[in-house]
């Protein structure tokens, strides 16, 4: 019902599945719709295929209703390509292309139709197209990987560092064996879209913080660190700082072109992961260490509501241990790495770009995408707000998904984040009295409230077979 909810689901379901996705928009008015929820795809890296109606040609000039004036440039800079068809003729080789495109660059691409170029009949010349494939192949030479398993060898001690892009290209249990095989300190690069190594294992140092001194801080003592799949770095608070202790040389593994290219400090290979971690692997010898996980703390407990970690303490303790969550809870990220021990690949989504109204929307998509594991989307009061359309599609097609909304009443990570800035008590950041029960049964979704622990859990032992949603009362808290 809304272009911004499509592309969250189509995000979604493409991160479940591994496969570009097509989402159709309406002309310019739906694309500028879909942009917020663009900016998450594209930092997820998700090969979505964006195609949008046009005026007929004749009226694009003109400057008719719903023309999109200047069609190329509209998505630009997000999309890896964008295109409209010079000509009827050249619609089945710029849609290929914009297939291509995503699929090479791992990245949204973007193409303009204008909607008389569909009644145009084509000669045979069309059908080549359907007979292209366009593969992808980033190995590292023979001396590429030997200059860096004599790097990792000789280093004393080296820390290993994991993006999303592990998990998205499913190397969530080799880059574990990585770092068991090497007993390496292994921590999670900042902002983390996906998780890629579980939380709860001994080796597991945390999320790197998303400052330039913080992260310098966190990596003290570390003569070499080996990125895998992850930009150098991400960061999203301005705390200023050496890009990297003294002494320390960095490495960073991608097949993101631009990831590479962009970071300001350390060396970079552009390869494909996947064989970098299998030379370790094979080539240097085993550190031989009990790995046994670490046990979950007992959660803080609220006095006016429930803390956000008896929360997530209940969805630990009675959801299945392959469960897919989709987060958009931003303020409560700490009490959610506290409480959760997620152990399986695709355990973890968040908004890549940190752009609201993923949430809802991906949660759908990632539910539609794979049938076989459970869905929890673990959604904020303020975030449920943009993407609430999405309800009406879980409702529609009966997708088997728990919705659960923390409801604090405040905008917790903005209120954070004017203090972080100097700027307390900015307006706007209070959300009294939102009722998701009655917003959610409006949409056809089954859905209660509850206030108390017990019945918490009680209600998340129950599997429903189509949408639910819990709206749950918490207390407010900030990111840490």
């Amino acid at each position: 019902m809304h272009e911004g909810a499509v592309v969250g689901m189509a995000d979604g379901y493409a991160q479940a599945t591994g496969r570009p996705v097509l989402v159709n928009l309406h002309a310019a008015a739906g694309s500028g719709n879909a942009m917020g929820a663009l900016t998450n795809a594209v930092y997820s890296r998700s090969p979505l295929v964006l195609t949008a109606g046009q005026q007929v040609r004749s009226a694009i000039g003109l400057e008719a209703m719903l023309a999109n004036v200047e069609a190329t440039q509209l998505m630009r800079p997000l999309v890896a390509w964008s295109g409209e068809p010079s000509c009827a003729e050249d619609v089945p080789r710029s849609l290929a292309q914009a297939v291509f495109e995503a699929e090479l660059h791992r990245r949204p691409s973007y193409l303009s139709v204008p909607y008389d170029d569909w009644a145009a009949e084509l000669d045979a010349n069309a059908a080549a197209t359907l007979e292209r494939t366009v593969r992808r192949g980033l190995t590292p030479s023979e001396a590429q990987l030997d200059d860096l398993v004599k790097t990792v060898e000789a280093a004393k001690n080296p820390a290993l560092v994991l993006g999303g892009d592990v998990d998205a290209t499913g190397l969530f249990d080799r880059a574990v064996a990585l770092a068991e095989h090497l007993d390496l300190p292994t921590w999670v690069a900042p902002s983390p879209h996906r998780l890629p190594f579980p939380n709860r294992h001994p080796l597991f140092r945390g999320v790197l913080p998303a400052g330039i001194a913080p992260i310098s801080a966190a990596l003290t003592g570390h003569d070499l660190v080996l990125v895998l799949g992850a930009p150098v770095f991400r960061y999203h608070q301005h705390v200023p700082g050496a890009y990297l202790p003294e002494g320390t040389r960095l490495i960073q593994v991608t097949d993101d072109f631009g990831a590479a290219a962009r970071a300001p400090m350390g060396e970079a290979l552009v390869a494909d992961p996947a064989p970098v971690i299998e030379a370790l692997l094979k080539q240097l010898p085993a550190r031989a260490t009990q790995h046994d996980y670490v046990g979950n703390p007992a959660p803080k407990t609220g006095e006016k509501a429930l803390h956000p970690e008896q929360v997530f303490a209940a969805l630990r303790d009675t959801q299945a241990a392959d469960t897919r969550y989709v987060v958009e809870s931003t303020s409560t990220n700490s009490a959610w790495w506290r409480q959760m021990d997620l152990r399986r690949e695709g355990s973890y989504f968040f908004p890549a770009a940190g752009g609201l109204g993923f949430g809802l929307p991906a949660a759908v998509g990632v539910a539609m995408g794979s049938p076989d594991r459970p869905v929890v989307g673990v959604i904020g009061d303020g975030s449920a707000n943009y993407g609430i359309t999405a309800l009406w599609t879980a409702a529609h097609y009966r997708v088997p998904v728990t919705f659960v909304i923390l409801r604090n009443g405040v905008y917790g990570a903005l209120r954070w984040f004017g203090e972080l800035l100097g700027t307390p008590d900015v307006p706007g950041t209070e959300i009294p009295g939102l009722d998701f029960t009655s917003i959610a049964e409006g949409y056809g979704v089954p859905a209660t409230t509850v206030t108390g622990e017990a019945d918490l859990r009680d209600q998340l032992k129950t599997t429903p077979d189509g949408p639910r949603l819990i709206q749950v009362d918490t207390e407010p808290t900030t990111p840490e």
